[in-house]
């Protein structure tokens, strides 16, 4: 299967990001691609730099106006999108919500991102309750997809709750980047643990992983850190960690890289973990420590 990876830079400016998004998605579908992943919160600026009452403006309702843009798009080109989108559920209650559009232009179904982190220009408790959805894969024509969002990637219960279900990729829309303040041995150390842990998921399930990151540099509008520089390096890893594909950590990037659904069937059978696991001795796994 084809599938199609928009790496961008973000503007405060929604309605260029969202036109900017447009082209991408049509050209991909014109190259080849199927399957169409766009970075975390892709419609605005990484918002969550700071903590802002007003922000929660941002916020749209599911099914709303960019579930029927992007909609569109995937009606007009066949292809499924997977989004990602600032949800407002009801009034003080807001998600970060993955969603994914089918090649009819319907809602195949979303998921609510867990993991919510809180640290330093990352004050995501602030905006979003975690999710209620579980860790459930969303079925589409083009396959049953294990779409988990950003802090989810580092939690390895997560993507195995997806593989137990059937998915057959696991899907990480992404806004993760460097600390100025960092020297630049610790960013490179940052941005090769977020790239291994994903790989680590990969092998450990025997699924292709795709994830997407934003690139170049957003301010703190509050001033009290120097903003983040998304470090990008957006990739596909196949079922034993193997990268297909990393992109750029500066430049902005669109590809389109094919995936080898069947290898993992291989790869499954090679490197049976599932069948190997000693699901009797893990209830300790659901303790938050073991004293």
């Amino acid at each position: 299967m084809n599938v199609g990876l928009l790496q961008l830079h973000n503007t405060a400016d929604i309605a260029n990001n969202k036109q900017r998004l447009a082209e991408g998605i049509i050209d991909l579908a014109h190259r080849g691609a199927e399957l169409i992943v766009l970075q975390e919160l892709h419609n605005s600026l990484y918002f969550c730099q700071v903590e802002d009452v007003d922000l929660f403006d941002l916020a749209e309702p599911i099914p709303g106006p960019s579930t029927d843009f992007y909609g569109k798009l995937a009606k007009d080109l066949g292809v499924v999108i997977v989004t990602s989108l600032f949800e407002r559920r009801a009034p003080g209650l807001y998600h970060n919500t993955a969603v994914v559009m089918e090649k009819d232009g319907s809602i195949a179904g979303k998921y609510r991102k867990m993991h919510i982190p809180d640290d330093p220009a990352y004050y995501e408790k602030f905006y979003f309750t975690p999710g209620d959805l579980g860790f459930h894969p969303i079925q589409t024509s083009v396959g049953k997809l294990g779409v988990l969002v950003c802090w989810d990637q580092w939690y390895p219960e997560a993507a195995r709750l997806m593989a137990l279900q059937g998915s057959e990729m696991l899907i990480y829309p992404t806004a993760i980047g460097y600390a100025t303040y960092d020297t630049e041995e610790e960013q490179q150390r940052q941005r090769e643990a977020w790239t291994t842990v994903m790989r680590g998921h990969a092998v450990a399930n025997g699924l292709p992983v795709i994830a997407v990151n934003r690139v170049g540099f957003e301010p703190d509008p509050s001033g009290q850190t120097e903003g983040i520089q998304f470090w990008g390096s957006s990739f596909v890893a196949g079922p034993q960690g193997e990268l297909h594909y990393r992109a750029s950590d500066q430049e902005e990037e669109s590809l389109v890289v094919d995936i080898d659904l069947k290898h993992s069937e291989n790869v499954r059978r090679w490197w049976p973990f599932l069948r190997d696991r000693r699901i009797e001795n893990y209830r300790d796994i659901t303790k938050r420590f073991i004293d």
